[in-house]
């Protein structure tokens, strides 16, 4: 793509070559601006209104501005090779010094390189691809938000209903494919995969969308996200009704590229897309925003007669405070002379573009120019518009209701949370309002169903000789083999747990349907020969059986032991004969002991208070032999005696 886009502009850089124009024709207290945009669709034709409304409001509040902003605006006719063409003819033969646009991520591509070579900032507030946001393009500008940024908001909506599995439906567009990296790894952080990715070119008939959304029905997955422009998105719902898949069940998000414009989509639409729920940039209301989309409803239908009523989107908004941010840059740079570009002193070859005079300080000015606009916070701070607020929504008869909002710090919440801010990712179900599904279910769906003629996964079970484990047989009316046991109820226990089904069979070893014999070593290797996906039972786990197949963490006790005998540390201990006593009850037989004693010394003090015979050796001796084995015959005889 970048090598077809160098040789398409060398191309256009030699056409224009001939009829450049060194002098611009504007006057000394002009500043020329190109705009480019689709002139022939109805968003550039919103956008145009936008845009010219935006000057006359900018200078009829700042009327002593000046050089004042001048708008050459030329139409792309939806063409890659054309917005390029219209970019040379505005550097070359009127020298502006920004352009506004183009509206589509290609052809940003295009005349974002024209813009570096030239070194005129280009500012689009409809190019969302991510790829367009690298080193390699210093001078593109983002007035909008990068479709990276709302991959986080659709992965919290997956975490918090609880889905595994996710279809992207997207456009085979640079727009279409540029966001697909970015939401792939925000699932893969919350544990959910993307089985399959449904690509729908930009030509295809309605014959092919039908055709895709039958292959999708085949699947059991429920949940799909849809990135596409909205005549495309319209025509795969229109379809997707007429085949059964805005029924109960099924789950649609919307990305914002297409939930911005919600309100201008036909009523027909609208009404096939009850159910689906979809992400958009949050608008802030004001008082200033109310009375231009009064002015704005006004001059549209002035400006174009013939086309049918639409409504304000977040993308006119856009271009407004685009076209302020660029006027006041202007202001507050202080150019007082004539534009002009700066022209190589000896030409190389005839395709030399020249280079803008003011446009790296331009460039530098927009970027740190921030205020309040139509659109909320308007902040181009690291060259795109850096807001991460989303407003998610429930499309619901011929509008919409809001469910919640979505930020950076807060994550999914009912509310839009001004002060302390929440953990990321935090949103469960009871925090958003009621959704009305597809169907007008109120049954939050579980994501999946069972494939219509998806290929079952082949369980291989084998007869075992304890049979509370597992038996098996044959159901004598459908032929089918059945099997029940501990084993059966775990594995069916551990199916049941899944976030999605898995539809199986049962296929007994060593019966008609399967010719092997043997034992459990040969019951395990039909799996690596993939005659079985799984096999299931009492199979113990051993060295040989691992070297071919993977087990799972054993679930019941294997009953295998082994006895040895066991070596204290202890043993050549000198005190090891105190071990058959414990210290609570060493302590208390020495207490007992010294207890006893005493007790026998007082008795002989009572008994004959003035003579007792005998040496004190010998009657310790006696009252400690009493004190062991309690010998009161002995104890007598030697005592009172004399």
């Amino acid at each position: 793509m970048e090598r077809a886009c160098q040789i398409t502009l060398l191309l256009l850089l030699i056409i224009h070559s001939g009829v450049a124009q060194n002098a611009t024709t504007s006057g000394t207290d002009e500043f020329p601006v190109g705009v480019i945009l689709d002139l022939e669709s109805l968003g550039g034709k919103m956008a145009r209104t936008s845009i010219l409304m935006a000057l006359e409001d900018f200078y009829t509040v700042h009327r002593n501005y000046s050089p004042k902003v001048v708008l050459h605006i030329r139409d792309s006719k939806s063409n890659s090779v054309e917005a390029a063409s219209a970019a040379l003819d505005l550097l070359e033969n009127y020298n502006v010094q920004v352009i506004i646009g183009p509206q589509t991520s290609s052809q940003a591509a295009f005349v974002s390189d024209l813009g570096n070579k030239s070194q005129v900032p280009i500012i689009s507030f409809t190019a969302t691809s991510p790829s367009l946001y690298s080193g390699s393009l210093p001078y593109f500008v983002r007035a909008t938000l990068s479709d990276s940024t709302q991959v986080n908001s659709i992965a919290s909506l997956i975490k918090a209903y609880g889905w595994r599995q996710v279809v992207p439906i997207y456009e085979e567009t640079d727009y279409g494919r540029g966001v697909i990296p970015y939401f792939i790894d925000a699932l893969q952080e919350i544990d959910a995969r993307v089985p399959y990715r449904s690509v729908i070119p930009l030509s295809a008939s309605n014959e092919q969308i039908t055709q895709e959304l039958y292959k999708l029905m085949t699947m059991q997955t429920r949940v799909f996200v849809v990135h596409m422009s909205p005549d495309l998105a319209s025509v795969l719902f229109t379809k997707a009704k007429e085949v059964g898949m805005m029924k109960k069940g099924f789950v649609w998000i919307t990305t914002d590229g297409l939930t911005n414009v919600i309100d201008s989509t036909n009523p027909s639409v609208m009404e096939a897309m009850n159910g689906v729920l979809g992400v958009k940039f949050y608008t802030p209301k004001s008082a200033e925003l109310d009375s231009f989309t009064i002015r704005w409803n006004r001059r549209l239908q002035i400006d174009n007669p013939n086309d049918p009523s639409v409504k304000l989107s977040i993308f006119e908004l856009w271009s407004y405070d685009t076209v302020w941010a660029v006027a006041q840059a202007v202001e507050n740079l202080g150019i007082k002379n004539k534009t002009s570009f700066q022209k190589p002193a000896v030409a190389r070859n005839m395709t030399s573009l020249g280079t803008s005079v003011y446009g790296p300080d331009l460039l530098k000015t927009i970027l740190q120019y921030k205020f309040r606009g139509l659109s909320g916070h308007f902040d181009l701070s690291g060259r795109q518009l850096q807001a991460s607020t989303f407003q998610i929504i429930n499309v619901v008869g011929k509008g919409w209701k809001e469910i919640g909002f979505w930020t950076a710090e807060n994550g999914i919440s009912r509310r839009l949370y001004q002060g302390e801010s929440m953990t990321e990712h935090s949103g469960l179900v009871p925090e958003l309002n009621p959704v009305i599904w597809p169907g007008k279910s109120t049954e939050v769906p579980k994501g999946w169903e069972a494939a219509v003629n998806g290929k079952k996964l082949r369980v291989g079970v084998h007869v075992s000789v304890y049979p509370q484990f597992m038996t098996s047989g044959k159901d004598p009316i459908t032929g089918a083999t059945k099997a029940e046991g501990l084993s059966i109820d775990v594995f069916e226990e551990a199916v049941k747990r899944l976030p999605y089904a898995v539809p199986y069979e049962y296929v007994a070893f060593g019966t008609t349907n399967d010719t092997s014999t043997g034992g459990y070593d040969d019951f395990v290797y039909q799996v690596y020969l993939k005659k079985y996906d799984i096999a299931i039972g009492d199979i113990t786990i051993s060295e040989n059986r691992m070297s071919y197949v993977d087990f799972t963490l054993p679930y019941t006790e294997s009953g295998v032991a082994m006895v040895v005998p066991a070596k204290s540390s202890r043993t050549n201990n000198t005190w090891i004969f105190v071990e058959p006593l414990s210290r609570d009850l060493w302590l208390g037989s020495i207490i007992l002991f010294f207890y006893t004693w005493v007790v026998l010394w007082l008795l002989e003090f009572l008994g004959n208070n003035t003579n007792i015979p005998g040496e004190v050796p010998r009657k310790l001796g006696i009252m400690t032999f009493f004190s062991l084995f309690g010998d009161s015959e002995y104890i007598y005889q030697n005592t009172f005696i004399p």
